[in-house]
């Protein structure tokens, strides 16, 4: 019989419990989830957690700043593959509902946990490097003369507030349709509170 080597890399072993991590805080919260739960979750040895993670705020912290860095490369691409802040707020608005049906549970924590009570020491939400891009966004179109030259929090609020409030909403059972059938109407309602020419 040929052996076969079962041992997880150390990377395969991180995303095991990150993704653990991530369903449990869901359900049960931070608080109410312990070390001992996410290795029964992941199927990885409790030393094995506090080897690459020392703790439970250090799990807490690798999975919160994972989810930031997969959200900020997905908006950086939206940025290199659209000239227009027409095109890229419409395709953020587009992928944060994708993310919404695809992974509920990455988009629940990023909305609903609040972060500051475990991870103390992390910037808030609001201030984070993907809600920062989405910004730059805004503040690029009202450069180019397509967004009213308005506060750079009340534009970006006017045009991805509904969109959030959706995802809120079907998070929490109220919309029961997929939210990808909602994209264009969110969007044009979105892009006409704040463009110049009311392009839709």
């Amino acid at each position: 019989m040929i052996k076969t080597n079962t041992r997880k890399s150390p990377e395969h072993t991180r995303q095991l419990v990150l993704s653990a991590t991530l369903q449990l805080f869901t359900e049960k919260g931070y608080f109410n989830t312990s070390v001992r739960d996410i290795a029964r979750e992941s199927q990885v040895s409790i030393g094995s957690i506090y080897h690459h993670f020392n703790d439970k705020e250090g799990v807490a912290s690798a999975m919160y700043n994972d989810l930031l860095k997969r959200m900020s490369e997905s908006l950086e691409d939206i940025q290199r593959n659209n000239d227009s802040a027409h095109e890229r707020c419409h395709a953020v608005i587009e992928l944060l509902f994708k993310v919404t049906e695809e992974e509920p549970q990455l988009m629940e924590f990023m909305m609903y946990s609040k972060h500051r009570e475990f991870l103390p020491d992390e910037a808030p939400i609001c201030s984070a490097q993907p809600f920062m891009l989405m910004r730059e966004m805004v503040a690029h179109g009202m450069e180019t003369g397509e967004i009213q030259n308005l506060d750079l929090m009340v534009a970006s609020s006017c045009l991805y507030g509904g969109a959030i409030r959706m995802i809120t909403s079907r998070l929490d059972g109220i919309i029961e349709k997929s939210l990808l059938e909602y994209v264009e109407s969110v969007w044009e309602c979105s892009w006409r509170s704040i463009a110049v020419n009311q392009l839709v």
